[in-house]
């Protein structure tokens, strides 16, 4: 049976009710509770009304419970109970403020940006455990809308951020450079023109990660269609093929710290130049969780740090 329920009633009034119970005294549960007194009395006087029966008696100054005030009490206290574990089980299904965090990345952020990220995140928060998923950009923000992922690390400059659903926390920008094996590289320009390699044999990652569109980009730019004989899933595959001679490829300049001695990567011209801005997304809803207000300062010191270098 559902019972009506005045809009007096309130979970803010039962808080003052039980309060109020529990010291016997107005003064000590203003001080308490850090409001005014008038406060106390106001929210005890609307209880009533909205109850529509009387809770109190006055002995002098003094509020004294009646019997229907500590029946009150009694089912104010299993009910504020049941809610509170209510909200903790809500939260936990959508993974706020608890003590995990699933974050979202590229591939190649896996090299730098995630472990600093990490490192920094253990510090601010040492009991928080990050559980990581690699994916492509549009796979990674598709799980974030779906809510199956808290944070992700993508370029934003290939995808539409609508201001009003996420928040966006630049990281750095990245340049995209030409990668070609040791032995077949033009190594006596300091910038290469991308029409020069217009007959030769390319792979790439799949559509849909943050590199393809500025791949498909900077071809196009140049005036050919790419002759692609491999599509693949991530960025480190892509690269062990350009090494093994399949194909040449375009990648984010943030991957040649660890392949300047496997690989050629060199400079594109500025015709062909797609920068990338990457950046940590999350929905604007959620951007009171600790968790994510965390994660969103140490991203603004790592960017601080960066001071726009490649990654």
């Amino acid at each position: 049976m559902s019972v009506a329920l005045d809009s007096e009633l309130t979970f803010r009034k039962l808080a003052i009710f039980m309060a109020f119970m529990e010291r016997g005294n107005i003064a000590r549960t203003a001080e308490a509770l850090d409001i005014s007194a008038v406060s106390v009395h106001r929210a005890l006087h609307t209880l009533e009304e909205g109850l529509r029966c009387p809770l109190f008696t006055h002995k002098g100054r003094n509020l004294v419970p009646l019997p229907a005030a500590w029946t009150l009490f009694e089912y104010s206290k299993e009910v504020t109970q049941l809610m509170a574990r209510g909200l903790e089980e809500t939260r936990r299904i959508a993974g706020v403020g608890q003590g995990r965090l699933r974050v979202g990345t590229l591939y190649s952020l896996t090299l730098q940006t995630v472990p600093h990220l990490i490192m920094g995140m253990k510090l601010r928060r040492p009991e928080l455990e990050l559980d990581l998923t690699m994916g492509s950009n549009q796979v990674l923000l598709n799980k974030l809308e779906d809510g199956l992922l808290d944070a992700i690390l993508i370029s934003v400059s290939e995808v539409h951020i609508d201001p009003k659903t996420l928040d966006v926390i630049p990281l750095f920008h990245d340049d995209i450079w030409l990668a070609a094996p040791l032995e077949q590289a033009n190594v006596e320009r300091d910038v290469v023109d991308l029409r020069d390699y217009s007959d030769r044999k390319f792979v790439s990652l799949a559509e849909g990660f943050a590199t393809y569109a500025g791949f498909q980009e900077a071809c196009h730019v140049a005036g050919f269609e790419p002759d692609i004989v491999a599509r693949v899933n991530d960025i480190f595959s892509m690269l062990s093929l350009v090494q093994a001679g399949v194909g040449l490829s375009l990648v984010p300049g943030r991957m040649k710290t660890l392949y300047e001695d496997k690989l050629q990567l060199l400079k594109l011209a500025e015709p062909y130049q797609m920068r990338q801005q990457i950046a940590i997304v999350f929905a604007h809803n959620r951007e009171r969780d600790p968790n994510l207000l965390a994660l969103a300062a140490e991203g603004r010191m790592f960017a601080l740090s960066r001071q726009d270098k490649p990654a």
